[in-house]
């Protein structure tokens, strides 16, 4: 059971909240998936382990490959997605600044539709941001 008060990395409240529309994402693919995975075990057994090779740490850390996997979420308008890599970029320390730039590359690749998926991606990493990190009060241009 959860602990409110505490705040150890990776508990609910060690995170900007315990709740929110991108956890209810997640929470609300849980039972479905579980039941499907359960007629598809080795499908789901070989996702698993692709997606774990994929985003280990290697000469790309886990935070960019993150962000990768985040961009193409955007991309593909992918709500299951989007939550899951924006909860991934904030586990593996990527920094909203870092996050928003990726954002803003993306937008310059997929135009319109990532003005739309880019602000929910977004709203979902700062969702899942560890609650001592700050957030940038503007990114603005660099100099």
């Amino acid at each position: 059971m959860n602990n409110p008060a505490d705040t150890s990395p990776g508990s609910p409240a060690a995170f900007r909240g315990p709740g929110g529309h991108y956890h209810d994402v997640l929470a609300e693919l849980k039972e479905p998936s579980g039941e499907l995975r359960r007629h598809i075990e080795d499908v789901y057994a070989g996702f698993a382990q692709l997606h774990k090779a994929s985003l280990a740490g290697g000469v790309l850390s886990a935070g960019t490959k993150e962000l990768i996997a985040t961009a193409i979420a955007i991309a593909e308008q992918c709500d299951g997605c989007i939550a899951s890599h924006a909860r991934g970029a904030a586990r593996k320390g990527v920094t909203p600044a870092e996050f928003a730039e990726m954002v803003g590359v993306t937008i310059l690749m997929q135009g319109g539709p990532a003005t739309i998926y880019g602000p929910r991606a977004w709203d979902a990493f700062m969702e899942f941001l560890p609650a001592d990190v700050a957030a940038p009060a503007h990114a603005g241009t660099p100099s």
